[in-house]
């Protein structure tokens, strides 16, 4: 696959779609080819465009529990071969190229919802430079690269569903909640009971 198949799953072209793109060609590098199962695990620490890159290319998806996703806002990507433990760590350290007074001051419009010509062309400009150097820049500009052994992570789990007593509808049994002698799921668990 290519930069343009990552695209059309995604929906538009961005430097976070590029960057995914980029770390995934890594991964393939270094591990072959995408994952049919589980035999790689991404454990990805952010939920940015990077991601969905890192689905298509890799093979490592939500739905096959291959795909961890680990809350902290770092653009950090950690790739583990079961039954292996072979593992590549890969830190973003791309610093974006400076931007003008005028892309800024586009940018902040855009951010406040403004669509005019003027500012989308100022801003896909500046998001096509941005992906073009990513796209071009050597390895090394764009990561720190970590080989290491870790524990992969038990494979993905098939649950029994339980039906919540509140709202009805059905919840992983890991995922259910007792409250009141009632099993429930977990936002019905987090609701206030009125008395």
């Amino acid at each position: 696959m290519d930069f343009d198949d990552v695209v059309r799953f995604h929906g538009h072209a961005c430097p976070g779609l590029a960057l995914g793109y980029r770390v995934s060609q890594v991964v393939l590098r270094e591990f072959g080819s995408p994952s049919e199962d589980e035999e790689l695990v991404a454990v990805v620490e952010n939920n940015s465009c990077a991601v969905d890159a890192v689905q298509v290319l890799t093979g490592c998806t939500f739905g096959k529990g291959n795909l961890i996703f680990r809350d902290y806002g770092k653009q950090v990507y950690t790739f583990i071969k079961r039954p292996s433990g072979d593992a590549l760590r890969i830190s973003v350290k791309w610093v974006s190229p400076e931007e003008s007074e005028e892309e800024k001051d586009a940018w902040r419009r855009y951010s406040r919802g403004e669509r005019s010509d003027e500012v989308l062309e100022i801003v896909h400009s500046r998001k096509a430079r941005k992906i073009k150097a990513i796209m071009e820049a050597p390895e090394e500009e764009l990561f720190d690269i970590r080989k290491t052994k870790m524990q992969p992570p038990p494979e993905a789990r098939i649950y029994p569903s339980l039906r919540c007593e509140a709202c009805g509808e059905k919840v992983m049994e890991p995922r259910a909640r007792i409250k009141e002698g009632k099993i429930l799921c977990i936002p019905c668990s987090e609701l206030k009971v009125e008395t």
